[in-house]
């Protein structure tokens, strides 16, 4: 469930895109109505406003805004405004430019997206970038890693409910035999992680769970705490499994007393709003006794903070 909330009155394009000029001109920058149109319009309503204020202005709408805007607010409100696939496109390539913690990022794409979001992003990156997501993870990666993350980042899915319960009964098998040995880079196991469907892997974990007596990630858990792969192999299985427990996890991480990961942080947030990001915050709050918009105001500031908060659906809009 979305926590996006679009007024049923919304103005046209046109009238959005003189409002969010008049926020640019003249002595400052007017950052409040900026959120309260970009904060409250779906992705084809920020599209058609992007197209509106090019054709009026003669100038990208993201460009004008990263003049205006600085820090995590711009980033937030930048992310926001692109479209999904741009926005995955953007995400996937400054990680493959980052040390081996970005590979999260890659496989939080390459999981938590639909099959056709994913291709989206992958033709948006064609277009961005003049090159393909998988030939740049490709080139990011090594060894293991690359096996598992560019199998995930070329899978186009089936996105029906329909199972093949003997098959998940042979794949419980082959894949308990492959974690009791240890071969958790086996290319089987990666091949049914990458290229079934996320109700056939269910079927699949259910199976191994009825079987073995524990869930396949109580399993894994036995493993090398300090192994990367084992521990990208773990959120593989959660992000297709039960991807709002990855994403609680990920918030957890963002939001401490340590000090916050503005970046996973706004990730999150922007790229969940109008997917599941309710039932994220319904779960945050089960597993943290906090509500995730109060956990939020209390580590971030600003018009950063409005943003996030206007996400969550949680402002007076």
């Amino acid at each position: 469930m979305a926590t996006l909330k679009v007024s049923s009155s919304v103005p046209s394009p046109s009238e959005d895109a003189e409002q969010l000029k008049s926020a640019f001109d003249g002595w400052g920058t007017n950052e409040e109505l900026i959120i309260s149109i970009l904060a409250h319009r779906s992705a084809e309503q920020r599209k058609l406003i992007r197209q509106t204020y090019h054709e009026s202005f003669g100038e990208d709408l993201l460009k004008s805004l990263e003049k205006e805007l600085t820090s995590d607010f711009e980033r937030a409100i930048l992310l926001w405004t692109l479209e999904p696939g741009e926005r995955d496109a953007l995400l996937v390539n400054e990680a493959t430019k980052r040390w081996t913690s970005s590979n999260q990022v890659l496989m939080e794409v390459a999981c938590t997206r639909t099959s056709t979001q994913l291709l989206h992003a992958r033709q948006a990156y064609h277009a961005r970038f003049k090159k393909s997501i998988e030939e740049d993870v490709a080139h990011h990666t090594t060894g293991d890693f690359r096996k598992l993350l560019v199998s995930l980042v070329s899978s186009y899915r089936y996105e029906g409910e329909e199972v093949n319960m003997t098959l998940a009964k042979q794949e419980a098998k082959l894949i308990h035999e492959k974690i009791k040995d240890k071969h958790y880079n086996d290319e089987d196991f990666i091949r049914i992680l990458s290229t079934r469907s996320k109700a056939q892997i269910n079927a699949t974990f259910n199976r191994y769970q009825d079987n073995h007596g524990e869930e396949i990630l109580k399993s894994l858990e036995e493993g090398d705490e300090d192994d990367k792969f084992l521990g990208l192999l773990r959120s593989t299985i959660q992000c297709l499994t039960r991807p709002e427990l990855y994403f609680v996890d990920v918030l957890r991480s963002a939001i401490n007393k340590t000090g916050t990961d503005e970046g996973a942080l706004t990730r999150i947030v922007t790229t969940r709003a109008e997917i599941d990001l309710k039932v994220i915050g319904q779960e945050y709050q089960r597993r943290n006794s906090i509500p995730l918009e109060k956990a939020i105001t209390k580590d971030t500031r600003g018009d950063y903070e409005k943003m996030l908060i206007a996400l969550l659906g949680e402002d007076d809009a």
